[in-house]
């Protein structure tokens, strides 16, 4: 068989098994969001470390030095930090290598602890790919804390809520998160965020981060899984470094060499034209909730609005997920077969097809899961898609969602959607 003959056969495979998969179910935005966009970073930067050199640490005795290791709430800044603005990217900076980063980030951990595990990837990658990273493994009497930091320039181009690791993630998909943010002088924001390693859990291994965002773009990820490594423990033990240390090497001036050395990113192409704004469907969604309830947790994007709505019986999530050009991908899924729970489908008279379904949420909990998924003939979309809870991970807030399924057809099929 030639090369040109297997790789046509290899391709109308991979073609027959993706065609085979069911469509997105309808929170996949909402869901992928929160573990998505705070992970894009973190997770490539582990993985291509794995690819690259390894520098050791020995697990020898850390020096005396860096920042005092009383676990304290001091905020102060290292002589010489500044908030407001890390230098710009300069093609003439030198570049700054794992090693180097692996140097910096032990010099700002607590004397006296050890380390081992250690890695890093400088600021020059392959191929262009950049992402700087030092991670470590710290321990002492009291155990052992795996250390993440990612360095990055996001994209003046783009808003900041759609990259980085920055910002506080809505409760309807981090339920268990404690998170807060705050700005610093000279515009810079710093955010904290407790958290656990499995999101959708408030028990297990802890994952604490702390994100510095200066006010031209330059960010600083410091992430922290207590017991260890990533997943290698179900210990709920505190990380043994507090929040305000985080936060410390996160705004430490000592990163800024790194950052300058970084190449200033490539501004994408806009992607406007058929996304419907966020600003709109939340407009319209709220049209249709009865007046006199209480609306919190809103959490609205391009294409998905979330919010929590209580019409004084509980706390419930609300969310519409609108598409486009969803015809092939919905081909052979708008019918009920393979459906669990309570499954209707129906097709109205100009094509539209509409699946109402109620069952139970995925993630094995208790919570009722209420959806009307339309389907235009040209191939717009819309979900509406309701929970008895403000999350679907956590616990049910009323016996059962508070609009009903005719509620959730009507907004599913109002056309106010897509145009103002």
């Amino acid at each position: 068989m030639s090369d040109e003959e297997y790789e046509k056969r290899l391709a109308r495979a991979l073609g027959r098994t993706a065609g085979g998969f069911p469509p997105h179910s309808a929170d996949l935005v909402g869901r992928s969001v929160g573990r998505g966009r705070r992970k894009r970073l973190l997770a490539a930067a582990r993985t291509a470390v794995a690819a690259v050199a390894v520098v050791t640490a020995g697990g020898g005795l850390l020096a005396a030095g860096g920042l005092d290791g009383h676990g304290g709430t001091s905020e102060r800044l290292l002589p010489g930090s500044r908030d407001s603005a890390a230098p710009r990217p300069s093609a003439t900076a030198a570049p700054v290598g794992g090693e180097e980063l692996v140097r910096i980030l032990k010099s700002l951990l607590p004397p006296g602890g050890t380390v081992s595990g250690a890695s890093g990837r400088g600021t020059q990658g392959e191929n262009g790919a950049v992402s700087p990273t030092a991670a470590l493994t710290y321990s002492t009497a009291r155990g052992s804390t795996r250390v993440d930091v990612t360095l990055a320039r996001l994209d003046p181009g783009l808003p900041r809520n759609q990259q980085g690791a920055g910002g506080c993630l809505p409760v309807e998909v981090r339920p268990y998160d404690t998170c807060t943010s705050r700005r610093l002088a000279g515009g810079a924001v710093l955010d904290t965020t407790e958290s656990f390693t499995y999101p959708n859990s408030d028990s297990g291994q802890k994952r604490w981060y702390a994100v510095l965002t200066t006010a031209d773009g330059a960010q600083v990820a410091v992430e922290e899984f207590g017991g260890g490594g990533e997943k290698e423990t179900s210990d709920g033990a505190d990380p043994l470094l507090p929040m305000d240390r985080l936060a410390a090497i996160a705004r430490s001036p000592r990163w800024n060499g790194a950052l300058a050395a970084l190449p200033a990113p490539r501004t994408r192409p806009s992607t406007e034209g058929q996304r419907a704004p966020g600003a709109r469907l939340t407009r319209v969604l709220k049209t249709h909730l009865s007046p006199g309830g209480t609306l919190s947790d809103l959490n609205a994007a391009d294409g998905l609005v979330q919010l929590v709505y209580d019409d004084g019986h509980g706390r419930n999530m609300v969310e519409v997920d609108v598409q486009y050009d969803m015809t092939d991908a919905l081909a052979g899924h708008m019918g009920c077969a393979g459906v669990p729970g309570d499954c209707e489908a129906t097709a109205l008279d100009d094509g539209t097809r509409v699946k109402q379904v109620r069952g139970h949420s995925e993630k094995g909990g208790s919570a009722q899961v209420w959806q009307v998924d339309a389907l235009y003939p040209d191939g717009r979309r819309v979900v509406a898609r309701e929970i008895n809870s403000y999350a679907e991970s956590a616990p049910t807030t009323r016996l059962r969602p508070a609009l009903t399924m005719a509620r959730l057809h009507d907004i599913a099929l109002d056309p106010h959607f897509f145009t103002d």
